[in-house]
């Protein structure tokens, strides 16, 4: 970096906790960047809660529905109307929201103020990436400024070292402020004037550390700072405080506790090596692919791009719970997970050969935490097994919501995920111990998981075929409200119960003969001219002349209770939706097996359509990855090619490597970085089943050698 840009900040992390920096290398300037890529410190545990002070409970959010499956469902809605019901949606929508830890800023003073960004000059700064460790110079005030940070491996330890007369001045000293959250849906949780609301204090000193205990409401953090030499910290505000030394040079840390404080003294070298030790290790253990040998001019930005991605999705997406779309850099959607995306976020480290991540969440937060009320859900909606609900936050809680309560298609990732599991204990030295103790620990939700796919489906069934309804789809432009026979979804599902069936078998249990009538039941891709769809209108019409997909039935399989009424659509606004948003229709090739659900030359004609009709603006950064996916397997490398590098906003990559999206809300999209990592994997190693060439996603024109080693390939 050699300029100040507000979409140009740079983090250390380590899977748990990421700290976000500018171009001071530290946060010294959050007012500036908080509309570009935050100033954030954001962990893994560290949530809260507003009071509750109208008692309101879960339940006011809930609406009984008619979807059609034959008994009534209960989701948790978001109401419009004023009443206890809207603040219930709008209470438990907010909370409970990721916290915003910390800011550490190196504040510079003029005339007792601190200066204005602009008046850092000369900048260089440079994130290291086989190191870990970003190291930043400028000048200020006509003096040098030299900063280096990296984040320890383990724990919430950011660790720092500034090096200016500034500090022995006195025009340079650090401050560590503690604010309050915002509980906005988008922004970087940082409410610093309401003071009144939350209370801290240094509860413990000693002569090169000290203990600053943080309050707010029914939560409380401690943080823990460390220093080297003749340095001091003091309180300067309800809610900052100063560290300060009359030296040249200042070596800190600045930790983040949950409970279980451990002070170690502060060793800046040691820890640093330890750092670039760790990072190093990292790189050299996991898979890696080099595009330094292709001749093709876009290999050079693909590069860029994959790499960047590998240590951003790392950092921010390591983690045992399922991350936001933002991960750990800033907040979107109160800092909620979203399940759907979990797709996204887990299945790039397994084929970059890092399944520990995968395990981890598996183990960690799904078949712990989340079991028990997905399994609540799904009894509250009268259907078996365990349903996994889109919005959720870390303790498994449902998110009020009219679109994300009714989605489906993140049900059988569970499955997908643990079959991925079960590849790598296929894969090692001792596979048959592995493969057993992977069976032993996921079959049971692996079974629960493919039950609710049966039950949904199987309510789904008319005339002995399956065309599922009453869910919005994957393609969100596709509401419930008036669509039906989603082709991802369709495909999805029959994915989850073959593969289900298999870990059935490899338990030495007996197929499940209803599974296998579902599957022999599922409904063949809704398609218009030989064009696959997005699926199919609940109502009927009259077609027009407006181009595209046109609706192929007028079923009408359910009617809606409560104030969620079926939306009438024109013809046109149909065929506007069915190529609006995510062309999800490409996922049923590209994301999955081909259990003979779709012909390819048809799918061929559909990709062919999307490229040239699709409305680019309304898309999300994972679907070029998706799209390139699905080229890939119908041999179509160019395409693939062309879908990764689309010169198109959402598919944009920023200079850290982060796929930008929109000003307002994501300027960080972490499923757009897994899914290029994804379509990157399986266009290098291939797919199951795919001819065993060289690069099979690839252009075969051999301008495209690309080199790579330890990835897997794709199920």
């Amino acid at each position: 970096m050699t300029s100040a840009d507000p979409l140009s900040s740079l983090s250390v992390g380590n899977g748990h906790f990421v700290t976000t920096v500018d171009v001071t290398g530290l946060q010294s300037y959050p007012f500036d960047y908080k509309d570009g890529v935050p100033l954030c410190a954001m962990s893994d545990w560290g949530w809260h809660s507003f009071p509750n002070e109208d008692s309101l409970k879960v339940e006011e959010t809930y609406r009984t529905m008619d979807l059609g499956h034959g008994h009534k469902e209960v989701y948790a809605v978001e109401y419009k109307a004023e009443g206890r019901n809207k603040r219930a949606t709008e209470y438990y929508r907010v909370n409970p929201h990721r916290l915003n830890l910390g800011n550490v800023a190196l504040v510079i003073k003029e005339n007792n103020k601190q200066i204005p960004l602009s008046k850092i000059a000369d900048i260089n700064q440079e994130l290291d990436l086989y190191n870990g460790v970003i190291t930043s110079s400028y000048r200020a005030l006509g003096e040098k400024v030299n900063v280096t940070t990296a984040c320890m491996q383990y724990g919430n330890h950011l660790i720092s070292r500034i090096n200016s007369r500034l500090l022995s001045k006195g025009k340079a000293s650090v401050c560590i402020t503690l604010p309050y959250p915002t509980g906005k849906h988008s922004d970087f949780a940082s409410d610093f004037g309401s003071d009144g609301k939350h209370n801290s204090e240094i509860i413990e000193k000693g002569k090169d550390w000290a203990i600053i205990m943080h309050r707010l409401d029914g939560t409380c953090y401690y943080v823990g700072v460390t220093w080297e030499g003749k340095a001091s910290l003091r309180q300067h505000g309800l809610h900052s405080y100063l560290l300060e030394t009359k030296g040249d040079c200042l070596s800190f840390g600045v930790e983040y506790f949950n409970d279980d404080v451990k002070i170690v003294g502060l060793d800046f070298n040691s820890l640093l090596n330890t750092v670039k030790e760790a990072w190093n290790e990292w790189w050299e253990k996991g898979a890696f692919v080099d595009f330094g040998a292709c001749t093709e001019p876009r290999a050079k930005e693909l590069e860029r791009r994959t790499v960047l991605s590998q240590y951003l999705t790392y950092i921010n997406c390591a983690n045992d719970d399922p991350p936001q779309e933002t991960g750990l850099t800033y907040n979107s959607w109160y800092g909620r997970p979203h399940l759907e995306m979990t797709w996204w976020h887990t299945i790039d480290f397994s084929l970059w050969n890092r399944p520990e991540v995968l395990k981890e969440m598996l183990d960690g937060w799904y078949s712990s935490r989340a079991y028990p009320k997905a399994k609540e859900i799904a009894e509250r909606q009268g259907f078996k097994g365990v349903r996994w609900m889109k919005m959720t936050d870390n303790e498994a809680g449902e998110a009020p919501s009219n679109v994300g309560s009714f989605l489906t298609w993140q049900q059988p990732h569970y499955i997908y995920m643990a079959e991925e599991l079960y590849r790598h204990a296929s894969e090692r030295d001792d596979s048959v111990k592995r493969q057993y103790e992977t069976l032993k620990a996921y079959g049971k939700y692996v079974e629960e998981t493919a039950m609710f796919i049966a039950d949904f489906a199987k309510s789904c069934q008319k005339n002995g075929e399956i065309r599922l309804y009453g869910q919005t789809a994957m393609q969100e432009s596709m509401s419930k409200d008036f669509s039906y026979c989603h082709p991802f979804e369709q495909a999805y599902f029959v994915y989850g119960l073959t593969v289900a069936q298999k870990w059935r078998e490899r338990q030495g249990l007996t197929r499940n003969n209803e599974w296998d009538e579902i599957m022999r039941s599922m409904a063949p891709l809704p398609e218009h001219d030989g064009i696959y769809t997005a699926g199919l209108p609940t109502q009927p019409f009259i077609a027009d002349s407006v181009s595209g997909c046109s609706p192929t039935d007028s079923f009408d399989p359910f009617n809606y209770g409560g104030d969620t009424g079926k939306k009438q659509l024109t013809a046109e606004e149909f065929y506007l939706k069915c190529r609006s948003d995510h062309p999800a229709v490409l996922g049923a090739c590209g994301l999955l097996p081909d259990y003979g659900l779709y012909d390819r030359e048809k799918m061929k004609r559909t990709l062919s359509w999307v490229m040239d009709n699709w409305n680019w603006a309304t898309t999300w950064g994972w679907d070029y990855g998706m799209i390139a996916m699905c080229a890939a397997r119908l041999g179509d490398g160019e395409t693939a090619i062309r879908a990764l590098l689309l010169d198109e906003e959402k598919n944009r990559y920023l200079v850290s490597g982060h796929n930008y999206q929109e000003s307002k809300r994501l300027r960080v999209y972490l499923p757009g970085n897994g899914a290029l990592l994804d379509a990157i994997a399986m266009m290098c190693a291939g797919w199951d089943g795919c001819k065993n060439i060289k690069n099979p996603g690839f252009p075969q024109n051999g301008k495209w050698n690309v080199r790579w080693e330890g990835l897997n390939k794709m199920q």
